[in-house]
């Protein structure tokens, strides 16, 4: 299938989605109003805990407008509606008033609540992305019970602009214009807000840079760059070892089991030649590999084409939903792949024709293996090594899923991930050969789940950056965080079992085409 079509499919598909405005073409007259969306509030240190931007009991306008959303809008938990206050293209305002409402005591305790959970706002002014705090505490020593809780009542817009397209918003809250929330009582509050206009020779084409600006610092870079040397280190030590290790004692394997064929026929056999009769015999549980072959093949397939369409430039920053759409859309495309490869498989399993050594009748008896051979201890040397590739790169990943941050190095990320296929690959060669070696000829299993381990490692890297790197909390924040890390990490085990497994079988395939056997 060819790549460049597919990706620019789905780019016609879904590519734009989520970021059309009304005004389609982004272009504005003088006096023009301009779409701004308010989109949703939570706590800033639980990113995943959000709200309606109207759940709290903000100016609501007599209409509201909720705007038509994307899948992958929907997806995200974007939950855009039309914003009360009025923007218009190059229009001015100075302390216009918004609304004058009563608080009542429940409102109060609503917004005292927001404002000691460090409750943020987020909207869009013709896409762009802005935030803002609802509200402030004032410490007064170390008892809670002085806390002075106040709401900010003044929002100022700074836009900047492009002869006829705005280019930059800005959003600050007035720190002197607050409501007081300490008490529980009612309250008469005004809310103003303010726009200033300024022109900019920045082009519109440009506009986005200033959010990717944080993750593209020198210093970042450095720290990726770092990650693709370690990398590519671990890359090299372990090549090399197959290299200059492995290989050499392959080829002594071979030259003794060709001298032992010249001698005498009643010599016993060794190694992982004496087990030739069982090495190709058929798994347990042949159909359960046969589905998860599949299904990692399938979300290897997802991978691979949602690089593609990072690296074309799909995902820039805050192309709302543009990833959710293509997860769902190219998984749903993809899951032919999924049934084809179980099918071929098991298939395979069941045939008579396509092993390069025949099967004994009877398995042959596994001799006793010391602790370090058994599968949890592989799993644990299998998983060590790819993981060790890839850790550092983990924490922008999940301070961009997780967190406020964001992450546009797709370049670096995509090489991170081939360095990854390569030691999952290597690392599980290499540890089949050592079973074999042993005579421990239950290899299909072993090497899928040595493979997979990474993924265990990675669900591991989870607990370390949710207690240390994190300032989630919360049950909901909990359960939701490390339930869905289960499910990707579960993806992970599978996508990465597959290579690992791919490997061994085409290693195992190699060095006993390689041999006579009868």
């Amino acid at each position: 299938m060819d790549l460049v079509r597919v990706a620019a499919a789905l780019l016609l598909c879904f590519g734009v989605a989520g970021v059309v405005s009304e005004a389609s073409d982004h272009r504005y007259k003088q006096g023009d109003p301009v779409p701004l969306y308010a989109n949703k509030v939570g706590p800033f240190h639980n990113p995943s805990e959000t709200y309606r931007f109207f759940d709290l009991p903000f100016c609501i306008p007599d209409h509201v407008t909720e705007k038509k959303e994307a899948l992958g809008e929907v997806l995200n938990g974007d939950r855009l509606v039309g914003a009360p206050y009025k923007l218009d293209f190059r229009v001015d305002y100075d302390s216009e008033l918004l609304c004058k409402k009563k608080l009542t005591k429940g409102d109060v305790a609503k917004f005292r609540d927001a404002v000691t959970k460090d409750y943020y706002f987020q909207m869009y002014y013709d896409d762009l992305p802005i935030w803002g705090f609802i509200g402030k505490v004032d410490k007064e020593g170390k008892d809670m019970s002085n806390d002075k809780y106040y709401l900010y009542r003044h929002i100022h817009f700074d836009i900047l602009y492009n002869n006829d397209r705005v280019i930059e918003i800005t959003v600050h809250t007035d720190p002197d214009s607050v409501a007081d929330l300490t008490e529980d009582k009612d309250i008469e509050a005004e809310f103003l807000y303010s726009v200033k206009w300024k022109e900019t020779t920045m082009p519109f084409e440009k506009r986005m840079e200033k959010y990717s600006q944080s993750s593209s610092l020198p210093h970042h870079l450095e720290i990726h760059w770092f990650s693709i040397i370690n990398s590519c280190v671990t890359v090299l030590l372990l090549t090399g070892f197959l290299a200059t290790i492995l290989m050499r004692v392959l080829k002594n394997d071979f030259v003794k089991y060709a001298d032992d064929e010249e001698s005498a026929e009643d010599q016993e056999e060794t190694g992982w030649k004496y087990i030739h009769g069982d090495v190709f015999r058929f798994p347990k549980n042949k159909s359960l590999l046969a589905a998860s072959l599949g299904s990692g093949t399938q979300l290897f397939a997802l991978t691979v084409f949602i690089f593609v369409l990072a690296l074309v430039g799909v995902f820039y920053p805050y192309n709302r939903g543009a990833l959710f759409t293509a997860l769902v859309v190219i998984y749903a495309l993809t899951s032919g792949i999924a049934g084809f490869t179980a099918t071929s498989f098991f298939f395979q399993l069941e045939g008579t024709n396509w092993a390069p050594c025949r099967t004994t009748k009877f398995p042959r008896e596994i001799p006793p293996l010391p602790w370090f051979r058994r599968t949890i201890p592989q799993m644990a040397m299998a998983g060590f090594l790819p993981f060790s590739a890839i850790y550092i790169e983990l924490y922008y990943i999940f301070a961009s899923v997780w967190g406020h941050r964001i992450y546009i190095i797709y370049g670096i990320l995509f090489v991170v991930f081939i360095i990854l296929l390569i030691v999952t690959a290597f690392v599980t060669v290499a540890l089949t050969y050592f079973q074999l070696a042993a005579e421990d000829h239950e290899w299909w299993w072993r090497s899928f789940l040595c493979g997979g381990s990474t993924g265990l490692f990675v669900y591991g890297y989870c607990l370390y950056y949710y207690f240390t790197r994190s300032d989630m909390s919360g049950f909901m924040q909990t359960s939701f965080f490390f339930g869905y890390m289960a499910c990707i990490c579960y993806g992970f085990f599978l996508m990465l079992g597959t290579v690992g497994f791919r490997a061994a079988l085409f290693f195992v395939r190699h060095i006993y085409r390689s041999i006579k056997c009868e």
